[in-house]
């Protein structure tokens, strides 16, 4: 095989703001219980930013430890990719503000808006600079403060979501275009616009001026996740040329234990190669992937050189699935 340009992750930082919200704290301002949020969710705890703390100050954080880890220094960065849903500002991008208090040079910055499949896209958006030899030394940043966009009447949302961010530093590398490289070795994106009603924000500027409060059919939600993510999956694995059986880790979007599950045995993944950290802190959003990756590398289950299968599903309907090999 000849020499290829690779895109490959050097770098993992993950941040959770403080404060921490049990189960049993929301059932004193909602009708709901911990044993009922965690038998319909495996959700134990959620993070919540302290208030005027805007998504941008988590984004950096987190941005500070992926580039920390991967011995390089904001001088470095020349792009900066942003996947969010609740940035600080209608404009300029939150990529734009991550790199001003980061000191970063001037290069490239922008948000990427596919909601909880963020991260993956905003990876292969990166992938497309990086492997180009478009840049040298990318931050693809997944955060959120999704506590923001809670109705906290309506049980049946307000409890599944929190804050945070994650973040990965992307660099170019030689590979020989084979799966053993190192690098993002397969993706696959989609998008169903006609499914907008299953989940949403009921605000936006350009319809009332506001802000809004997510809204879920979450049963809806749930049938559609566990199929469309299954045949994302698969179409990744094609992409990257590697069986789903020959993955060392599952690491899926953290949204509910109960599709994680479901995700994993309609692929035939043993559950032990799942990374689950959404009992924890939530559904993160486009954090929720960066974070769960950066937690298996903290704890040392996920190691250098092994095969990673990511995956997600969110508004739109967006999803999507990639192949890494760390």
């Amino acid at each position: 095989m000849s020499n290829v340009l690779r895109s490959v992750v050097t770098g993992v930082g993950g941040f959770l703001p403080d404060r921490i919200v049990t189960n049993d704290d929301l059932a004193k301002i909602v009708d709901t219980s911990d044993e009922w949020i965690r038998e319909r969710t495996g959700i134990r705890q959620r993070r919540q930013a302290p208030d005027g703390t805007p998504v941008s100050d988590l984004a950096v954080e987190a941005a500070r430890r992926a580039l920390d880890a991967a011995g390089r220094s904001p001088e470095d960065v020349d792009l900066i990719v942003v996947a969010t849903t609740t940035p600080d500002l209608t404009f300029p991008a939150t990529a734009a503000i991550v790199q001003r208090k980061l000191g970063a040079p001037v290069g490239v910055a922008f948000d990427v808006q596919a909601v909880c499949s963020g991260f993956v896209y905003a990876l292969s958006v990166a992938d497309g600079f990086v492997a180009r030899g478009r840049a040298k030394c990318a931050l693809v940043i997944g955060a959120e403060v999704m506590t923001r966009l809670m109705d906290w009447n309506d049980r049946g949302t307000c409890v599944l979501f929190g804050d945070g961010a994650g973040a990965v530093v992307v660099e170019p590398r030689a590979g020989q275009g084979i799966t053993s490289d190192r690098g993002l070795l397969g993706f696959a994106l989609r998008a169903d616009g006609t499914k907008q009603d299953l989940l949403y924000v009921d605000g936006g500027v350009s319809t009332n001026r506001q802000t809004g409060y997510l809204r879920m059919q979450g049963n809806q939600v749930f049938r559609h996740a566990v199929v469309n993510i299954s045949e994302a999956v698969t179409a990744a694995a094609a992409d990257a040329g590697i069986e789903v059986s020959s993955v060392d880790w599952f690491i899926p979007h953290q949204a509910n234990q109960r599709i994680l599950e479901g995700v994993a045995k309609r692929l035939g993944i043993d559950e032990h190669k799942v990374i689950s950290t959404v009992a924890e802190h939530a559904n993160t959003s486009a954090a929720s992937i960066p974070l769960a990756l950066d937690q298996g590398i903290r704890d040392g289950r996920i190691k250098p050189g092994q095969l990673l299968l990511m995956e997600a599903m969110g508004g739109g309907l967006t999803w999507g699935a990639c192949v890494v090999r760390l």
